[in-house]
């Protein structure tokens, strides 16, 4: 089937004139199908096949559609990311390509190094969502421009951001008003600047957030001259270690190696453990 699927998606002397409903039909059917299948070991290797082939539906142009598939091709490659939250700052880091062809501030560096390799996990959370997430980005193909598709296929993840408990950023994606046309929120573009997954207060000066804990992939560690060290997570947020811990982290190597759990402590302090590392420390949040 998945073969079937494939070659009635490539565009050829017979079919040129097919149109990119059409097409976006057909990948929604490779999508469901695929979400049946994907089973280790064959599930990534097909999910980056099927976004591969997101270059014949997208928007009309090459150079749209070569970028385009680019990032529907990274989002794909997402996969294997289990925790939901990181996977969802992969689906932002994956649009960077087409951030960068229209000039717009970069994501986080944190979601581009996720996008660019990402790190296989666990079973995957919240699997139905991320399918219904991609499903409706791969319908953001009907959309004439990069920046309509890229507000589009921001809106998608609503769903995600929804079961996160993250506040809304896109609003669920606009059905076309008629061929070509997409009414972004408010009229006002959302994709002026990526989302980010940081979207409440936790561990702020000014915590007004009702969530206990958070917990993320360490991207980066550094210790200054007396041992306290400062982290910055997959989600963006950076935390510093107090001065008047007496507990020392001794991490070595790759930082994305460490999944990091900061739960509140008590009087308003919060405590940072690393999975699988002793150790429990006393840090606050500086960004």
């Amino acid at each position: 089937m998945l073969r079937q699927i494939q070659d009635e998606l490539r565009p050829t002397s017979c079919n040129p004139c097919v149109d990119r409903r059409t097409r976006n039909r057909k990948m929604r059917t490779a999508l469901n199908f695929l979400s049946r299948v994907t089973a280790p070991p064959f599930g990534r290797s097909l999910l980056i096949l099927l976004g591969m082939t997101t270059s014949v539906m997208v928007a009309g142009s090459p150079v749209q559609a070569r970028t385009q598939d680019q990032v529907m091709s990274r989002a794909f490659g997402c996969a294997d990311i289990g925790d939901a939250r990181l996977w969802l700052d992969c689906y932002y880091g994956a649009a960077q390509p087409l951030r960068v062809a229209l000039g717009l501030r970069p994501a986080s560096a944190a979601q581009i190094a996720l996008a660019q390799s990402p790190p296989a996990g666990s079973a995957p959370q919240a699997a139905d969502i991320r399918e219904s997430v991609l499903s409706d980005a791969t319908r953001c193909g009907e959309l004439d421009g990069d920046r309509k598709w890229l507000d589009c296929y921001y809106a998608a993840a609503q769903p995600m951001r929804a079961h996160l408990n993250l506040p809304p950023a896109p609003q669920p994606p606009q059905p076309l008003q008629k061929k070509g046309e997409y009414v972004s929120p408010q009229n006002v573009p959302i994709s002026n600047q990526a989302p980010s997954n940081t979207g409440d207060s936790f561990g702020l000066s000014n915590d007004s957030s009702r969530s206990t804990s958070v917990t993320a992939r360490m991207m980066s560690f550094k210790f200054n001259r007396k041992g306290i060290f400062t982290v910055t997570l997959s989600n963006g947020e950076i935390w510093r270690q107090l001065s008047g811990d007496t507990s020392f982290a001794h991490w070595k190597g790759d930082a994305q190696q460490y999944m990091v759990r900061v739960n509140r402590g008590l009087l308003g302090s919060y405590n940072l453990e690393v999975r699988n590392s002793p150790g429990m420390y006393k840090v606050h949040r500086v960004q």
